[in-house]
């Protein structure tokens, strides 16, 4: 049995089950040790849930899922994943070098790890001149930003996005992107999940989702050259809908 050992990421038959009804449907997927993998469907579609599962918040119906080759949840792989929520899970009345701190002692760093990584960190962000400042003050796209850095305060070897551009200026989504190719660059793995399909053409690949089945993958221009279409979106509903 394929337990993901060349993966950063092994789904095999993943499912997750609400009653009746099927949010995850036997989902198997596959993603490589630094690629930014892009999970792409409307809202509904089971992104968030896949996320869950993986990151061990959500348990499985059934199926099984695979982290760096280890089956989860598991405490130890836990440490290797930054998760950064579609709702910032931020405390407003701390500061911003507070909730990074936070989230630095969850992991047990060392005072001066913290501190390192917290200066590390608003720079790398844009906000170096921001950590004394009230989280609740934050503008919704600075909130996203210092989210962005708490999920990463641990330096995780995979890092789970789910929708983090989604509400925030086009300028900020670009600067964004910038944010997660560096971090690509530094060997991390990112799976990130968006149904703004025009910031699909930054991954390095795609799954389409819908109704909770993985529908389609490929390179994005693959993907469009596959459909015979000009937009990734044309592409999804060609895919997805049919002709």
């Amino acid at each position: 049995m394929e337990t993901g050992a060349d993966h950063a990421i092994l789904t095999l038959n993943l499912t997750k089950k609400f009653g009746e009804f099927c949010a995850v449907n036997a989902l198997n997927l596959k993603v490589k040790k630094g690629e930014i993998y892009g999970l792409l469907g409307p809202n509904g579609a089971g992104k968030t849930t896949t996320i869950k599962m993986l990151c061990g918040i959500s348990k499985a119906t059934s199926g099984k899922a695979f982290i760096l080759g280890k089956r989860v949840p598991d405490k130890i792989v836990a440490r290797e994943i930054g998760y950064m929520p579609q709702e910032t899970a931020l405390y407003d009345n701390l500061t911003i070098e507070e909730n990074l701190e936070f989230y630095g002692e969850i992991f047990n760093l060392k005072d001066d790890q913290i501190s390192n990584k917290i200066q590390k960190l608003l720079d790398f962000i844009n906000l170096k001149d921001w950590g004394d400042e009230i989280v609740r003050n934050l503008s919704g796209g600075m909130k996203h930003r210092v989210s962005l850095a708490c999920a990463l305060i641990h330096e995780p070897k995979i890092l789970f996005l789910d929708e983090p551009t989604v509400g925030i200026d086009p300028e900020l989504r670009v600067s964004f992107w910038d944010y997660f190719k560096e971090l690509k660059k530094s060997g991390k793995t990112i799976l990130i999940t968006t149904h703004y399909m025009d910031e699909a053409r930054h991954c390095d690949r795609i799954g389409f989702m819908r109704a909770g089945k993985l529908i389609a993958e490929d390179k994005p221009q693959q993907m469009l050259i596959k459909t015979g279409t000009e937009s990734l979106e044309d592409a999804f509903l060609k895919i997805g809908v049919g002709p």
